[in-house]
């Protein structure tokens, strides 16, 4: 039996799970399906041990230009009212206090021109500059043991949310299977999709689906299925695995240091997991693995279906990896794996943080991490940072690596419109209520944090 939906999105992530809660909440779409091949949504690198925890404003973000600030900053505010309102009880998310860290002369001076003299004092209202008195108040441990003639300046604010973005994602999608027409397929694997004169045919291994728009929203496969299908063929992934080292209760909020210019990835920070605040998180570290999916060696081949085989891949990545801040980065990372010496090597940044962290006061984090595919170009031999976007003929392709998480909500919001012209503009997508639901719930008033409330 054929099942016929007018959008099946493929993939149960963050993501995916947005859009379908978008498209099923803010739009009169009559027939969505959702398929996602684990047993469970977010399975995946959704799940909270797989990523950071964050949601990106780009207030803390020193690698984030004022332009991107902005962008990063509207979704970020989007998913934050929705999990006010969703969440009042804090279960799948805290809020508490964050900030960035300079530590010395060079640091202090770029971290003063970013807050003044680039306009981020302006377009975050409740960023404010701490002296190292301030930044003792509100978290000692950065300050004990550190030498006290070494100048020190954070840019903090109370919109520091942690949030479990599996638990996120299973919330949309319980909001979506209230509405009339919603399908949510777990334990559904697509084997191939296939264009017709009328829209999609998807194999999966549990039977066939029609559909008259598709969305792949499948992390790092997304761009396996559309080259597949005959799209993004300039482009190739360079999935980066994120691992963690877990200490004792030493934050009560999330200290960044900061972010070196050339770098897609996070720079290295501490904070308090969002389930169990008696747990500090140090990292992420950032490993090159040929596999789309950490751990899953059945994932290679699907590396090496994207990555092509082709010689414009191997130039690509010759020149990436060339690089002469990337190349030490992506070594000196390696270290990070091998036992004894990985928790050594680590440990100078974790004391950037916290200065009277020991050897014995940090243990690699088993069961964390998971892949963030970073984008390359093979025509311009480039890694572009953040996240690519395919749109072909009713069909989009999405691979959204950080921020992709903290801007799922409008990344949705851009989705469901084009699906919408896609459809030929039959159905309409009530941007006033999304936003109700949403954005107009962040709150905007400074006010007090708690360590964890």
């Amino acid at each position: 039996m054929t099942r016929e939906y007018d959008l099946v999105i493929v993939g149960g992530g963050i993501s995916g799970a947005s859009l379908l809660y978008t498209v099923s909440k803010f739009t009169d779409i009559e027939r969505v399906a959702l398929l996602e091949k684990e047993g469970e949504i977010a399975a995946i690198n959704s799940h909270h041990t797989n990523n950071s925890q964050t949601l990106h404003f780009g207030d803390i973000e020193t690698n984030y230009s004022r332009k991107k600030a902005e962008e990063v900053n509207e979704g970020a505010q989007l998913l934050a009212g929705y999990l006010e309102t969703e969440d009042p009880d804090r279960e799948i998310h805290s809020k508490r206090s964050k900030m960035v860290l300079a530590v010395g002369e060079r640091e202090v001076e770029e971290l003063e021109a970013r807050y003044h003299d680039e306009g981020f004092a302006d377009l975050y209202p409740k960023l404010r500059a701490l002296d190292r008195e301030q930044i003792a108040e509100i978290e000692p441990k950065v300050v004990e043991g550190r030498d006290p003639e070494t100048e020190m300046l954070a840019l903090q604010t109370p919109d520091g949310y942690v949030v479990d973005y599996g638990e996120t994602a299973k919330s949309f999608v319980d909001d979506a299977r209230e509405e009339e027409g919603v399908d949510v397929y777990t334990g559904t694997e697509v084997e191939r999709i296939d264009e017709t004169d009328d829209g999609f045919v998807i194999e999966t291994d549990a039977g066939w689906f029609e559909a008259t728009t598709t969305v792949v929203a499948a992390g790092s496969h997304s761009l396996q299925v559309a080259k597949e299908m005959g799209y993004g063929e300039n482009k190739s992934l360079l999935p980066v695995a994120g691992s963690f080292f877990l200490g004792g209760d030493l934050l009560n909020g999330k200290v960044y240091t900061l972010q070196m210019q050339k770098l897609p990835f996070a720079a290295i920070h501490g904070d308090a997991d969002v389930h169990n605040p008696s747990i500090t998180r140090f990292g992420p570290t950032a490993k090159l693995v040929p596999e789309l999916e950490r751990g899953r060696l059945s994932t290679v081949e699907d590396f090496l279906d994207v990555f092509g085989l082709n010689a414009d891949s191997f130039l690509s990545y010759g020149n990436v990896l060339a690089d002469r801040v990337l190349l030490p980065y992506v070594l000196r990372n390696l270290l990070y794996d091998v036992p004894v010496i990985g928790k050594w090597a680590f440990l100078p940044h974790v004391r950037k943080v916290v200065p009277s962290v020991g050897l014995d006061d940090i243990e690699r984090a088993t069961g964390y991490g998971g892949v963030r595919p970073q984008i390359v170009d093979t025509e311009g031999k480039t890694l572009d940072m953040g996240e690519a976007k395919i749109i072909g003929e009713d069909v989009i392709f999405n691979v959204t690596p950080s921020p992709g998480a903290s801007t799922c909500l409008k990344n949705a919001m851009r989705d469901a419109e084009t699906v919408i012209e896609f459809l030929d503009g039959e159905y309409e997508f009530d941007e006033a209520g999304f936003r109700a639901e949403t954005i107009e719930n962040f709150p905007r008033e400074e006010m007090t944090v708690a360590a964890d409330d």
